[in-house]
């Protein structure tokens, strides 16, 4: 499959909200991005969804590295937009990433500012740290729906395959090659996950792993301790 923009969106049982999610997507399909859904197993209609709506859908191994990296592998566009399945994009999100990666821009790769869809005052400051950190350090996360040109995705080789941090490790590695392109227009992503645990619970949490990431600790025990199933081999 060819298209100058791929959205590659990994997915696990996210039949609740993932309808909306991919109807927002149809004014991008209409202007030539495809988008590939890769399913790492669902049992809750997520897959019947998915074919409705996009161009192709894959059912890959459970882990979000190893199914973003086949969904981009499924797809030859030039560039690469990876969208996880509880995050909206701002409307023009193609003409946004073009203009950032174009041949004069000097940039290879980027991300997008983030919202959470919350009133809530304290997740406002966090989106804000969010975007402010990420801005400092050249560091992105999938939050904030990475995207990145095929050839340098492919020359570092895709997102390395790990049950968490994926997205740090990928743009340390990216950011060797140029700083990202940090888009003011944010992607509004879901405060689901804050607020089930807690906001301060969950910026403690993640603060933590990230420190004993960097520190060495091992991935999948820090996915373990995040809440993920460590995938079966």
């Amino acid at each position: 499959m060819s298209a100058k923009l791929c959205i590659v969106m990994p997915v696990l049982d996210e039949a609740e909200r993932l309808r909306e999610l991919l109807q927002a997507l149809q004014p991008l399909r209409q202007r030539g991005a495809l988008v590939i859904v890769a399913d790492g197993g669902s049992q809750d209609g997520s897959l019947d969804i998915a074919h409705d709506l996009a161009d192709l859908v894959l059912q890959v191994p459970r882990g979000r590295a190893a199914q973003m990296n086949a969904g981009a592998a499924a797809c030859e566009g030039e560039l690469l937009l990876f969208l996880h399945a509880d995050t909206h994009l701002p409307d023009d999100a193609d003409a946004l990433i073009e203009a950032a990666l174009a041949p004069d821009s000097g940039h290879h790769w980027g991300r997008f500012d983030v919202r959470f869809d919350s009133p809530r005052r304290v997740l406002r400051l966090v989106a804000g740290a969010m975007n402010l950190r990420s801005r400092w350090t050249g560091i992105a996360t999938g939050d904030q729906a990475m995207f990145v040109r095929r050839s340098l995705f492919n020359q570092v080789g895709g997102f390395p395959d790990l049950p968490l941090m994926e997205d740090i490790t990928l743009s340390s590695t990216l950011k060797r090659h140029g700083p990202p392109a940090c888009l003011r227009p944010p992607v509004i992503t879901s405060a689901r996950r804050w607020e089930r645990r807690g906001v301060w619970r969950t910026i403690v949490l993640m603060w933590r792993l990230r420190a004993a990431y960097f520190l060495g600790a091992d991935p999948t025990q820090l996915a373990i301790d995040y809440g993920y199933r460590p995938r079966e081999h």
